[in-house]
């Protein structure tokens, strides 16, 4: 893990405000931010349940706009800010873009594909690797996830490891 800057936690602090659009209506709180330099490409949080979409992750919606914005499906030198560790789709999804760097905040060890189930982003056989950074603005962004789900879930002791996300 490389070191942590003062931009880092700026731009975590776009996604999770993302991560509460989400929230604010009943979507798991998750949200992105991808950047080249300091220009958002494009944005998102988890739509899934309101798109009707299995694949309208926050970081795959970034992706779309992000591609879209500059009519090329590869977005090289650019950074992902997302709250949580990516799942193996949304991985998938990064390589092929491209992706330069992938910075997250807490780790998904049910179903993380970055680092804690899978190494999928830095998987040697792939013909693109990610730099990752993980830990920004951990605490918050676990915490938005832990009282979401504890509120669906009333009367059970949540961990984030318990969350399947």
């Amino acid at each position: 893990m490389g070191q942590v800057s003062r931009d880092d936690e700026q731009w975590m602090r776009c996604a999770l405000a993302l991560a509460q659009r989400a929230r604010d209506i009943d979507e798991v709180p998750i949200g992105a931010v991808l950047v080249r330099g300091s220009k958002v490409l494009g944005q998102g949080w988890n739509q899934s349940i309101a798109s009707t979409d299995p694949s309208a992750h926050a970081e795959i919606v970034a992706l779309r706009q992000a591609a879209a914005r500059l009519q090329n499906y590869r977005l090289v030198d650019t950074t992902l800010y997302v709250t949580k560790e990516p799942c193996v789709m949304c991985a998938g999804a990064i390589v092929h873009a491209r992706v330069k760097r992938v910075v997250f905040g807490a780790f998904d060890a049910k179903s993380g594909a970055a680092g804690s189930v899978f190494d999928l982003l830095r998987h040697h056989a792939l013909n693109h690797q990610c730099e990752i950074e993980h830990g920004v603005l951990e605490q918050n962004c676990r915490v938005l996830l832990v009282e979401f789900f504890k509120a669906r879930r009333p009367g059970r002791n949540i961990q984030i490891e318990d969350l399947d996300c």
